[in-house]
């Protein structure tokens, strides 16, 4: 067996299938999903190509191969705990997209483990589905495996399917490990998940059958080949090493872990989890900024925002003080770079994300101190000895705080907590994590039937009508031979003016049009080059193979092609001004305005926000050509345009030119020239989330509405103030000072007040030999000024117990509050509990300070008194 390091073997895979089995070679795809909702993170090797699968795009030679980069977090809590698990993995894979099947996929597959890594052939045992003998047959009479090391299984493990959709069966490809790593003399074949001797490397799926909701399987014409390969995982079996953090790329970042920490790996058990998770989340968060996700408190961001607070609280479990794991990610990116480039380019990007984080939790780390001893006070009171174990997660997943420290804690107060409680929570988000797995294969169950209509010749990018013929009806998904006015359904026609939604670009709208028909198309959608317009039919009817005149919206599409052009020309611009740390995150362009997401960290200020301005109103100015052109994907590299990713396997794409000052890969609609943009203007800037900012802005006529409103407002303002225009700024710095004197008029009237209200409670203190204390009622007054009166009066007199209420809106305010002396005998909570009830209200706290609400107005007096009493 080869013993190759992991750059070696992505290398060698890729070589074997690329070159000596002519597959497109696919740089790995970014892990946000380009175009897929249905995805949070790209998540399998096959998650980018879906649109390749079921043929809405098309690739060279319909055959690829990728090492595409992965983050799944599902089995986020055996990370560092069991030999293979990790977030962040690459997925080795070659793919047919209706080319080769499974005689090819199980040879070659064979061939590159047995030939190129050497793999003894007595190592090898496979699983096929039950039913599919022709991959029984493949293995055993073309490959020559053994019969007794091809096992069959049933539907469960070796058969791929959704609810509906594409699907078919699977053969998981094992290596023998050896004897020395079976559990016991009856683990001699794959099948038992605790043992590491038979370790599943490869698994190929062969699509071929579509499933319909009543669970018919239909072959499919071209069947497809899916096949994945964890790169970590053979790593591991060909260098021999026990666990994934123990191949080559790994041991550079765990030395930096030891340095960091000054624990040595491979030492102690605990430690070595602690060692193992900071690495493998290292290298997730590293390249999940890199790709563009920022910590947030949702979808992507939350991800990305976990990982880092639980690499951060396991440097906390091995020791280690403060921010610590910009050092690791360092070494990450030097380990990384020779195949991701793009992590030097991003490296301070990635960096300060990081350390921001860190800090960020530090504070999370305080308050989850807070909330466990909040609810160590209250098990004092309610004489409990143990923490309830949904507490104890809430702690976890909530403020990241690991249960060790809080049963740490709990044992110095001599508490305990719901051990069982815990596992019981921690094990229902597993399952719900498993389930969304289960149902999360990467494919859409929303997939549209286009099989036999042909594609839409899209007209549109210089003609606003044409003539076309309706070649397919649908009303409610079934497919029809006409609709009638006041219905509404969907047309296809073999040709169209109308741009359907796509690149950020809304569609269009307009009219389909006859001599006795007249329809309205309110939005148009594309898929497998098909046009789908959404038509409600005003008058007359529309018919299957009549031909109409589809006429687009021409003012509103004008208005759509101002604004994308512009959005071309900021893009441009922000990477000017901020520099090319600067990174498209998002647009929507539509005939109102437009919008441009970027990742930036800082809000930008009003120079820098003049100056993209400035710049982008110039260059209209400067009336710039504006080219369209289809060239191969190499010259458009050549000449510098910006493009999506998913373009890059395209043989042609479209290059849309400003001059020479903007060049970028777009399929939209655009302007002929910069001076049809009129004039451009930023109306906010903004934050989307942390890490993401968010322009939007006007061009053409609504600049011009825009200045016009302003003008309006300024002058209205101006009538206001008894002011002119020009001298509102004035007007204002001098009502700005007569407020200011008004409010210390206030403060010292206020302060006199206060004063008074201060000798009356003085005088309403009632001494008794063991404490003081004082029962006062309010009216509209906050609670912040009830806390400040208690601490004046605390300052002032020993043992005192406080009750106070405050009326408001018609509700009420208790708060209660005992000196840290008395509250062996004198308990807050149960005072204030006790008094708030009898007006309809409740609350509680702990034995020194507590609060409470109430409702009943005419029963506050009468709870007063009982204050009294109970004290």
């Amino acid at each position: 067996m080869k013993n190759l390091g992991m750059n070696e073997l992505r290398k060698s895979y890729i070589d074997f299938f690329g070159n000596e089995k002519n597959h497109t070679i696919l740089k790995s795809f970014p892990l946000i999903p380009q175009d897929d909702e249905s995805l949070l993170l790209i998540n399998a090797g096959m998650a980018p190509l879906k649109k390749y699968f079921i043929g809405e795009k098309k690739i060279k030679n319909n055959r690829a191969t990728s090492s595409q980069r992965c983050v799944r977090t599902g089995d986020i809590e055996r990370v560092g705990k069991t030999e293979r698990h990790g977030t962040y993995f690459e997925m080795l894979g070659n793919f047919s997209f209706g080319d080769y099947f499974k005689k090819e996929a199980i040879t070659w597959a064979y061939e590159f483990l047995t030939d190129r890594l050497q793999i003894d052939k007595e190592d090898i045992w496979v699983t096929v589905f039950h039913e599919d003998d022709e991959a029984y047959n493949i293995w055993h009479e073309q490959v020559g495996l053994s019969t007794d090391r091809i096992l069959k299984q049933g539907k469960e493990d070796n058969f791929w399917e959704l609810e509906v959709g594409p699907c078919g069966p699977c053969s998981e490809i094992f290596v023998d490990r050896g004897q020395s790593r079976a559990i016991d003399e009856n683990d001699n074949q794959p099948g038992n998940d605790d043992s590491d001797r038979f370790l599943e490397v490869w698994n190929l799926v062969f699509t071929q059958f579509n499933k319909d909701k009543e669970n018919n399987y239909t072959p499919l014409a071209h069947p497809n080949i899916d096949t994945g390969m964890g790169l970590e995982r053979i790593a591991m079996v060909v260098q021999n090493k026990d666990n994934i953090f123990e191949i080559d790329v790994m041991q550079d970042i765990i030395s930096e872990i030891e340095k960091v920490s000054g624990v040595k790996y491979k030492n102690n058990p605990k430690t070595d989890i602690s060692i193992r998770v900071i690495a493998d989340h290292a290298k997730a968060m590293t390249f999940l900024i890199s790709d563009g996700i920022i910590p947030s408190n949702e979808k992507r961001g939350y991800v990305l925002r976990r990982l880092i607070r639980r690499a951060y609280r396991h440097g906390k479990l091995l020791g280690i003080k403060g921010e610590f794991l910009s050092q690791i990610v360092e070494k990450v990116i030097d380990t990384y770079k020779s195949e991701y480039e793009e992590l030097v380019f991003n490296k301070e990007n990635i960096i300060n994300a990081i350390v921001d984080e860190e800090e960020r939790f530090q504070n999370t780390i305080d308050q989850g101190l807070d909330r466990l001893n909040s609810l160590i006070d209250e098990m004092k009171e309610n004489g409990e000895k143990e923490l309830s174990g949904s507490e104890a997660f809430k702690l976890y997943d909530t403020y990241g705080f690991p249960l060790d420290l809080t049963k740490e804690i709990l044992n110095e107060e001599n508490f305990d907590v719901d051990i069982n409680k815990f596992n019981e929570e921690m094990e229902n988000q597993r399952e719900l994590a498993r389930n969304a797995r289960k149902k999360d294969s990467g494919w859409s169950l929303d997939n549209i039937v286009t099989d036999g209509i042909s594609p839409t010749e899209f007209v549109g990018y210089d003609d606003l009508e044409v003539k076309a013929k309706i070649i397919s009806i649908f009303d409610d998904s079934e497919n029809k031979k006409s609709i009638d006015a006041s219905d509404k359904g969907i047309i296809v026609s073999d040709k169209t003016s109308f741009y359907a939604q796509g690149g950020g670009q809304v569609s269009d709208t307009g009219y389909i049009l006859s001599e006795n028909t007249k329809a309205c198309v309110t939005d148009v959608q594309k898929k497998n080059d098909i046009y789908f317009h959404y038509v409600e039919v005003i008058e007359g009817s529309l018919q299957l193979n009549n031909e109409y005149l589809f006429k687009v919206d021409r003012n509103r599409r004008l208005d759509i092609t101002r604004n994308h052009s512009a959005t071309h020309l900021l893009d441009q611009a922000l990477r000017d001004v901020l520099k090319d740390t600067v990174k498209q995150a998002g647009s929507l362009v539509d005939e109102d305005k437009l919008r441009f997401d970027f990742t930036y960290n800082e809000a930008l200020t009003k120079e820098q926000k003049r100056e993209i301005e400035d710049i982008i109103n110039e260059k209209i100015r400067e009336e710039l050509p504006v080219r369209k052109n289809i060239v191969s994907f190499k010259e458009s590299q050549e000449i510098g345009a910006i493009g999506l990713f998913e373009d890059k396997y395209k043989d042609n794409v479209r290059v849309v030119s400003i001059g020479e000052y903007s060049k970028e890969l777009c399929g939209g609609c655009h302007v002929n020239n910069s001076s049809n943009i009129l004039m451009f203007k930023i109306i906010s800037e903004s934050s989307v989330s942390a890490g993401v900012r968010r322009i939007e802005a006007v061009t053409g006529k609504k600049v011009y509405d825009l200045l016009v409103n302003q003008k309006n407002i300024i002058d209205d303002t101006a009538q206001f103030l008894n002011t002119r225009p020009n001298q509102i700024k004035q007007r204002i710095e001098s009502l700005e000072e007569e407020i200011q004197n008004q409010k210390e008029e206030i403060k010292r009237l206020r302060s006199s007040s206060i004063k008074d209200i201060y000798k009356d409670l003085e005088s309403n203190i009632v001494k008794k030999d063991d404490h003081n204390s004082v029962v006062y009622k309010f009216k509209n007054t906050s609670i912040g000024e009830l806390r400040d009166y208690e601490n004046r009066l605390k300052n002032s007199y020993d043992n005192l117990i406080i009750v106070f209420a405050s009326v408001s809106d018609e509700k009420i305010v208790f708060t209660v509050s005992v000196d840290d002396n008395l509250t062996d005998k004198y308990n807050a909570g149960n005072i204030v509990r006790e008094i708030s009830q009898i007006t309809g209200g409740n609350g509680g706290g702990r034995r020194n300070f507590a609060q409470a609400g109430g409702k009943d107005i005419s029963k506050l007096d009468s709870a007063l008194e009982k204050a009294f009493e109970i004290i």
